[in-house]
């Protein structure tokens, strides 16, 4: 007689006939957003709301959804965790078709996991659809790529801001490790703590190093500056720059300067 595994105790799967989906918003610009997100925004019943996404994209929700911002930026008065967990499983007990709608994608530093992890122990099925994230579309509106055969082997997506209780990220193994891979680093919520991520680089990586700021990736006020890893903090402060924003840190951020270069040869082409 094989052994029995003892059962495991869990909760209920929900039967309200409600569902839930997390959607990532992109970075901004309506027009980045997928088919399919905009499809699931117009079908839904009640929409919880990031901070950062755009109003231009929650304009595509129906006039009848219900609409609650349940904002969390780093720094600021924010709606806990928790309580967003509680109110996305009420209204899927209520039978409503949720949208979490985050900004960039929900599985990329916006706690998607955590979201989908609650749900799933409360017996409710979750579906994820993805969205175009912040460091992607911030280089790529300069012009410039992530990756490269001759500059960049990789690329490194990391959050600059550790929870509390959490060292957070050692800058400086990171540096070495950039360095000998040729990675690109994108460094998100990083503005604030922008000195110390300078300062420990700068360990493994030279200070000529290109680097680019990008606040407000893919939006009308979008701004940005370019400069190097040993000025990083300095250009962060004397151009005001701020949250939200990504640091893009490699060699690829050259490509900012060739693309620049080339628009308006590439302007004068289509003139002739």
């Amino acid at each position: 007689m094989k052994p029995t595994t003892p059962a495991t105790s869990l909760p209920p799967p929900a039967t309200s006939g409600g569902i839930c989906t997390l959607v990532g918003a992109g970075p901004g610009d309506p027009e980045l957003l997928t088919i399919k997100a905009l499809k699931a925004i117009q079908a839904a019943t009640v929409l919880l709301v990031d901070d950062l996404v755009s109003d231009a994209v929650v304009a595509h929700a129906s006039p009848t959804a219900r609409i609650v911002y349940v904002g969390k930026r780093g720094g600021c008065k924010s709606t806990p965790q928790a309580f967003i967990e509680k109110l996305m499983l009420m209204a899927v007990n209520e039978g409503e078709n949720v949208v979490r709608l985050k900004g960039g994608d929900p599985f990329i530093f916006g706690r998607g996991g955590e979201e989908v992890e609650h749900l799933r122990a409360a017996g409710v099925p979750v579906t994820v659809i993805n969205g175009i994230t912040a460091g992607l579309a911030g280089l790529t509106s300069l012009g410039a790529p992530l990756t490269h055969r001759e500059h960049a082997h990789g690329v490194v997506f990391i959050t600059g801001h550790a929870k509390p209780g959490d060292a957070g990220t050692d800058w400086r193994q990171l540096a070495a490790t950039a360095r000998d891979a040729k990675l690109t680093l994108v460094i998100y919520m990083g503005v604030s703590g922008a000195a110390t991520i300078e300062q420990d680089l700068l360990t493994g990586l030279p200070p000529e190093t290109p680097v680019a700021i990008i606040q407000h990736a893919s939006l009308p006020q979008q701004r940005h500056a370019i400069t190097t890893l040993g000025s990083l903090h300095a250009t962060i402060t004397r151009e005001g720059l701020a949250s939200p924003s990504v640091i893009v840190v490699g060699d690829v951020v050259r490509g900012v300067a060739l693309a620049s270069h080339a628009l308006p040869a590439a302007a004068r082409r289509r003139a002739g």
